[in-house]
């Protein structure tokens, strides 16, 4: 078995986390030979329960924001897809919980060693800007999706991206740059790095 795939093993068998509501459940995806790293928060309750990231109406944004379909978003060999927390982390007072910072301390850079030819990281929310874009944000979530041209320059480029959750829909018809400018381009770029 290669590297990357008994890493996966490892981490799926992981149970750091005992405490958790619905107990570990790691939910991620990946393979040496992914282009693209969806760099997510944590999965949610129905996420959970199905056993695939992004498998729920945030996920059915995501994949039209990428414009590509679900058999696409599924291959490992095509997208990673590793959130900073890979158990659900329960619910809160306004959404789910924060990862747990365990996951991203035990985990995260093991993982990003065997991932050797990520192109492009979709960095989704502000718990994975804090790790991907350490003091390179801007004053808050909003500034930092919109300077999203600055952080595809990067020698790995970057793009941060709001939670594409219902929960956003305010939000998006607040920043109606973002589908008309950002969407375009990061449909461009997700176009020419998946193999057909």
């Amino acid at each position: 078995m290669k590297k990357d795939q008994l890493l996966l093993k490892e981490v799926k068998a992981c149970t750091i986390c005992q405490d958790l509501p619905l107990g570990p459940n790691p939910i991620l995806q990946f393979s040496a030979d992914a282009k693209i790293l969806v760099a997510g928060q944590a999965p949610g309750q129905i996420t959970h329960h199905k056993g695939r990231p992004f498998d729920d109406a945030s996920g059915d944004r995501l994949r039209d924001w990428l414009g590509i379909d679900r058999d696409t978003f599924y291959d490992p060999q095509q997208l990673a897809v590793v959130p900073m927390g890979f158990c659900y982390p329960g619910k809160g007072k306004s959404g789910d919980l924060a990862p747990k910072a365990i996951c991203a301390e035990t985990w995260r850079q093991k993982i990003l060693d065997v991932l050797p030819n990520i192109e492009l990281t979709l960095v989704i929310g502000k718990y994975a800007m804090d790790w991907h874009l350490p003091n390179r944000q801007e004053k808050n979530l909003t500034e930092t999706v919109k300077n999203w041209r600055h952080y595809l320059n990067f020698e790995q480029p970057v793009l941060p991206l709001p939670h594409p959750s219902p929960r956003n829909n305010i939000w998006l018809k607040k920043n109606p740059w973002f589908e008309e400018e950002l969407i375009e381009q990061l449909k461009i770029r997700v176009s020419s790095l998946i193999k057909e």
